[in-house]
């Protein structure tokens, strides 16, 4: 995929982390880049201090580096800042972060040769994907630990995975056919600065918390045909008057998929139940304002994934290099925080809609636990423990990271936004929801088969189909994890949701 820096989209990222794609950037900014590395090689054979030019970093910034000495000063910041620990991030991720990074680049302000936007393009081109532990970044000063790991690599250094295979990162180049660059003044700099880490985590969280909420939608719509539930909270008259617009789509999309449902008229007139619980009811209010936070998030992401968050910046209009603080990563932290509330609350509402199904003191005559022999069998009276330990789990997760500043580097970095942990954060959440909302399916397929003869929509009996495919129904107990993991996955992958489309 060819890429315009400052003109990417969301759509454009998430189908480069779904699909894979390798993104290379437009051709025509090759002159803006090649202009400010010449300006940087001006610089860094002049008298003039310029940070990380000439310079040591940090608080040795006082520190004046002789020309003959640049290689080694870019290479030693690479190595001397591979310190990540953790497990490696997702190779999809991975390679999200370095498209980030090549957008960035690409900008043309952060005065780079060519050569090494070329090398970067190549290694997703031809998958050579580096290792990159997780954890260590503090989300200022650039995601320093995690992108010298990514940085490492391209020296021929470090470790990659090609074609399946963990091998060192000098391997890796050498097997695609690569050759290892040899870093210029400030480049290494211009690589390890910036917040693509953070923001490729975040970015993944996003675009999982949206296909989240949009299944949400569906999952509530079979529950509330499973406990006999009323549409009559959906009418559009009570969402219009509220006027958020993630609360009157929601409520639209619920509408259509219990449209035509029998189980929902046979109890149209003599339900003497007045009111839902507010997991049914209030699914539109709920999930309405989660989709609005998520997009709130997604727009900054999209900005954030359009910027040169590096230091110093090369601004070729001024014909200056000047150190600013791009690199701090707040905007990503806020972002991660929104959609980790978002999260948690689809999978709180989801929890509460499993506990209703299973009580058969609330569940309007559905057999205790959905299981048709109550007593010999548990039914899914453990599964709900799960979804409730998962909800739990999320609700701890969902504590902000923003507020956790701590100073770093000797106090020259006294204020970080720890965007890192906060979206990585997010992609435990995800898995976590996942088998809730899973185990809410399982459950709401099970209540709308307990009404038979009596059927479903024409939309979620396609639904229940689907589900059927690869979760059978409980008649007996049997080993059920298999069954939530099953049941998670095709939540994850959109298979759901592509049964009602």
């Amino acid at each position: 995929m060819i890429l315009v820096p400052g003109a990417v989209t969301l759509e454009d990222l998430e189908r480069i982390w779904r699909e894979d794609l390798a993104a290379t950037l437009d051709p025509g900014v090759r002159t803006a880049v090649e202009r400010t590395a010449a300006m940087v090689a001006v610089a860094a054979a002049g008298d003039d201090p310029v940070y990380g030019v000439n310079t040591g970093f940090g608080k040795l910034a006082s520190r004046r580096i002789a020309p003959e000495d640049t290689e080694t000063l870019q290479r030693n910041l690479i190595l001397s800042h591979c310190c990540g620990v953790g497990a490696p991030l997702a190779g999809a991720t991975t390679r999200l972060m370095m498209t980030l990074k090549l957008l960035s680049l690409g900008r043309g302000a952060s005065g780079v040769r060519w050569a090494v936007c070329a090398l970067l393009q190549e290694m997703l081109q031809r998958g050579v994907t580096p290792v990159v532990p997780h954890q260590g970044s503090v989300g200022a000063s650039g995601d320093l630990a995690p992108l010298a790991h990514m940085a490492a690599v391209m020296l021929g250094e470090g470790a990659a995975e090609f074609r399946g295979t963990r091998m060192p990162g000098a391997e890796a180049l050498a097997a695609a056919g690569l050759t290892p660059v040899v870093l210029g003044p400030k480049e290494g700099l211009a690589l390890i600065n910036g917040t693509q880490f953070s923001t490729a985590c975040a970015l993944v969280g996003c675009f999982e918390a949206q296909r989240a909420v949009d299944t949400s939608a569906l999952i509530a719509a079979l529950s509330t045909d499973a406990i006999m539930g009323s549409d009559a909270p959906l009418a559009p008259e009570i969402h219009t008057l509220r006027g958020h617009v993630g609360q009157i789509e929601i409520a639209a999309r619920m509408r259509a998929l219990l449209a035509g449902s029998e189980i929902r008229e046979s109890h149209r007139d003599d339900d003497h139940r007045v009111q839902d619980p507010y997991c049914i009811r209030c699914h539109p209010q709920v999930a309405g304002a989660a989709l609005d936070v998520i997009r709130m998030a997604g727009r900054t992401l999209e900005v954030e994934a359009n910027a040169v968050t590096d230091n110093p910046l090369v601004l070729t209009g001024e014909g200056r290099i000047v150190s600013g603080g791009n690199f701090h990563a707040e905007p990503v932290g806020f972002a991660a925080d929104q959609l980790a509330l978002a999260l948690a609350e689809i999978g709180a509402i989801s929890q509460r809609r499993v506990a209703l199904m299973v009580d058969p003191t609330l569940s309007y005559d559905l057999p205790p636990f959905l299981t048709p022999d109550p007593g010999l069998n548990s039914g899914f009276m453990i599964a709900e423990v799960t979804t409730a330990a998962l909800m739990s789990e999320n609700k701890h997760l969902a504590n902000p990271c923003v507020t956790d500043s701590t100073p770093t580097s000797a106090n020259q970095e006294d204020h970080v936004s720890m965007a890192a942990h906060g979206a990585f954060r997010l992609l435990r959440m995800v898995e976590n929801l996942c088998v809730i909302q899973g185990v809410e399916a399982m459950c709401a397929v099970q209540g709308i088969e307990a009404r038979r003869p009596l059927k479903t929509s024409v939309a979620l009996a396609g639904v229940v189909a689907r589900m059927r495919v690869d979760v059978p129904e409980l008649k007996q107990d049997r080993y059920m994890a298999p069954d939530l993991e099953v049941a998670a996955g095709l939540l994850r992958s959109g298979a759901l949701l592509e049964a009602v489309r």
